[in-house]
């Protein structure tokens, strides 16, 4: 019976110490970042370069990024996406520069949190997708998509954005 007590304990203990992990690694993105980048609209396309600001907030283990990717002189759309952890594991919503709100699961694996991303509407031939979010060094992060390029098969980069905090 103590026996069930201590790893149950224990368990509970190290349940506390992932959560309060994951809310200082969410703690460190909050703020303003600004940087540069290329999109892909479709796996096939040539990139778009691309300028990008967001405010990021983080409210224990929940993340919210709000953003504005510029590219083509005028083209300019909203980008966000909001994670809630649970431990290891995150969910959350992103919504993409063509309006649609597409499901987020993944784990965090040292300084990158590693998404499958469930597009709304159909991307480059299927819904799925994969997108790691990355903190680089104290002062920076780093936003990639990879997708599948249904002529090939071949996983493509369809996004990274290298940002600064301002």
């Amino acid at each position: 019976m103590i026996g069930r007590l201590l790893t149950a304990g224990m368990i509970v203990l190290a349940a506390g110490a992932a959560q309060a992990d994951e809310r200082a690694f969410l703690g460190s993105l909050e703020g303003q970042w600004a940087g540069r980048g290329m999109v892909k609209m479709r796996a096939d396309a040539r990139p778009i370069n691309v300028s990008c600001n967001f405010d990021t907030q983080s409210a224990g283990s929940a993340l919210s990024m709000r953003g504005t990717c510029r590219g083509l002189v005028v083209v300019s759309r909203s980008i966000g996406a909001d994670l809630q952890s649970n431990g290891e594991n995150y969910r959350g919503i992103y919504t993409g520069p063509m309006g649609g709100r597409s499901g987020l699961v993944g784990k965090r694996r040292g300084d990158a949190i590693n998404l499958t991303v469930r597009w709304a509407k159909e991307v480059n031939g299927d819904h799925r997708a994969n997108m790691t979010l990355r903190k680089v060094g104290e002062n920076g992060m780093r936003l990639t998509t990879i997708d599948v390029d249904p002529s090939s098969g071949k996983r493509v980069v369809t996004s990274d954005i290298n940002l600064q905090r301002r």
